[in-house]
């Protein structure tokens, strides 16, 4: 995947989750249908343990899988560890401005770990998908060690 298309996709999808979480709603109060149609299809399937707080959790994880893999494609691949902070950083940003900005949002710690492992989990999506699927450079077969 090129930058541009990574920025074609980004920009839309950082907007959206700007809006997601520095609007002064929480989302259950935005799409309670959806949320309850979420628990719903996963209590008939038999996950009966799943209820709001872990279904919130489990949202966070997913929604900041695409910004590690954002993360990883904007950074040289010889420094890809650098890819592993802007999640965090975001988290810590998206929180810190809840809180100080926000009183009717929830900022908590348990939000910047399921972001942060979101991200991390994205940038080791997106390592892996670079290792089994990006084209492979290869040395100059023709340049070999002389014999003199």
């Amino acid at each position: 995947m090129t930058r541009g298309v990574a920025i074609a996709l980004g920009i839309p999808f950082l907007a959206g989750l700007v809006f997601l979480t520095l609007t002064p709603r929480r989302v259950e109060e935005v799409m309670p249908n959806l949320l309850d149609l979420a628990l719903s299809a996963a209590h008939r399937i038999g996950w009966e343990s799943l209820d709001f707080t872990r279904l919130e959790i489990i949202a966070n994880v997913l929604v900041f899988v695409p910004v590690g893999i954002l993360s990883f494609l904007f950074v040289p691949r010889r420094w890809w560890p650098i890819a592993l902070m802007p999640g965090p950083a975001l988290s810590l940003s998206i929180e810190i401005a809840q809180r100080l900005a926000l009183p009717h949002r929830a900022a908590t710690v348990t939000d910047v770990v399921a972001n942060s492992g979101g991200a991390l989990i994205g940038v080791f999506v997106a390592i892996a998908c670079t290792l089994l699927f990006a084209p492979r450079s290869t040395r100059n077969p023709s340049r070999t060690l002389e014999v003199s």
